[in-house]
């Protein structure tokens, strides 16, 4: 995300035209994009205003909305989204703040599956839900969509894999990056396998 917040000139636009591209049929105020990308509703102004006068994006009312025959559409798409711009050690290293993490899943937008029913699985102990919740937030905002996440205790986990709960089975059973991992679970997440 820093190089390409420098090459197009700040991380705030970078995570405002994300937004934009991954939510293209949506009307956003310029309030709503402040909160949805963590930036100043000042930055949020001036780059809605930056982005509008180059037609990247249609001011209707009070919103705005991607304008889907932009010139440059498909070679954003390809830069902003499509490129590998989340740094999974950064991920990583964003839940340890929050509880005894003992896995860490990542899976749908993080792999470019549109399919995935999860995008983001944390299991642990004593975890902090209300931080792992704030450090979901940051993520949604560099990434430019709502993610979608389940958060386990490590018992309530193990009890779902071991009577092949279908929401895990669905997480682990298709296209997935385990981040971070525990000893335990690495040898019954094998068993299971």
């Amino acid at each position: 995300m820093e190089i390409l917040g420098k090459i197009l000139g700040s991380p705030a636009r970078v995570k405002i035209m994300r937004l934009f591209l991954l939510n293209a049929k949506k009307n956003f105020t310029a309030k709503e994009v402040a909160k949805r990308s963590r930036v100043s509703p000042a930055s949020a102004r001036s780059e809605l205003r930056m982005l509008a006068s180059v037609a990247f994006i249609r001011k209707r009312g009070a919103s705005f909305m991607l304008n889907t025959s932009f010139k440059y559409l498909s070679e954003l798409e390809d830069l902003l989204i499509n490129s590998e711009s989340i740094d999974k050690d950064v991920v990583a290293g964003s839940f340890k703040r929050a509880g005894r993490v003992k896995l860490l899943v990542v899976s749908g937008v993080f792999l470019k599956n549109k399919d995935s029913r999860v995008d983001l699985l944390v299991v642990g102990n004593k975890m902090k839900r209300s931080r792992v919740e704030e450090e979901i937030r940051k993520l949604e905002a560099e990434i430019g969509r709502e993610l979608v996440y389940a958060i386990f205790d490590t018992k309530e986990f193990n009890y779902r894999l071991n009577m092949y709960d279908k929401l895990i089975r669905d997480i682990l059973d298709f296209p997935h990056e385990v981040l971070l991992q525990s000893k335990e679970l690495s040898t019954q997440l094998l068993q299971k396998a």
